[in-house]
């Protein structure tokens, strides 16, 4: 095995033996990978403060093409200090991971990388997580070959009169065409077709009021429920931190 340096993202870890950990990482060279970082539980191992996920850099490792590569050493482009402080920027963190990883299990679409990793920055930068992480989300359904209809009514194709979003019909829906879906606001409207299309490296300033963002969160959680099957632990958890801090 050759030894190489890889760009990556540690999306999971997992103990394994008495010392050890099996790293999933996803690498802009090879997409998903399975990494061994050999006694890195150990006090004295130089792997051990790097061996975790959502860690960020170069990795030297003995590429295996079909099987474990192992660990030698990483050099740390971004551990991501501001994020791993706050309670509300991990937990949505986590659930980026965990939903790249679902997916790149699915596609291996070399773009996914740098969804994640400029997502990632931004909030580590201080952006709204949860309208990061929908931007990313709606992305994704690209990957997944699932996209909601948000260029034209989902029912006929017209892109006139657009009155309300709906994850049931699988995304706008006309004047002509309502019936009794629950309406949404008419910013919902324009800002999802936003998330859409924008990209998340020229975001400098994102401010969304919490009814709009938690209207598309809403449409988005029911959409993903509906048309992919992926399922996120840590989605639920990100809700029960938000019910905690509105009591």
């Amino acid at each position: 095995m050759k030894i190489e340096s890889i760009e990556g993202i540690v999306l999971t870890e997992t103990n394994y033996s008495e010392s050890s950990k099996i790293l999933n990482v996803l690498t802009k060279e090879h997409g998903l990978i399975g990494v061994m970082s050999k006694g890195c539980r150990n006090m004295k191992s130089k792997l051990r403060g790097v061996s975790r996920k959502l860690i960020y850099g170069t990795l030297h490792v003995y590429y295996k093409e079909n099987g474990l590569s192992t660990l030698i050493g990483i050099d740390v482009i971004n551990s991501f200090p501001k994020i791993m402080m706050d309670l509300e920027k991990i937990s949505y963190a986590s659930f980026l991971l965990d939903l790249t990883h679902q997916v790149i299990k699915q596609t291996e679409e070399e773009g996914i990388f740098e969804l994640l990793k400029e997502t990632l920055l931004k909030i580590e930068d201080g952006l709204n997580p949860m309208a990061l992480s929908n931007i990313l989300e709606i992305k994704l359904l690209d990957y997944l070959g699932v996209s909601p209809s948000i260029d034209s009514c989902a029912h006929c194709g017209s892109d006139k009169q657009i009155v309300t979003l709906s994850s049931t019909a699988g995304g706008y829906i006309c004047k002509n065409c309502y019936q009794n879906e629950p309406l949404v606001n008419e910013k919902t409207i324009k800002m999802i077709r936003m998330y859409y299309y924008v990209d998340i490296k020229n975001i400098t300033k994102l401010e969304v009021k919490e009814e709009i963002s938690l209207e598309i969160n809403r449409f988005l959680d029911e959409y993903y429920e509906q048309f992919t099957g992926l399922y996120m632990k840590s989605k639920d958890f990100i809700k029960k931190i938000s019910q905690w801090t509105t009591k």
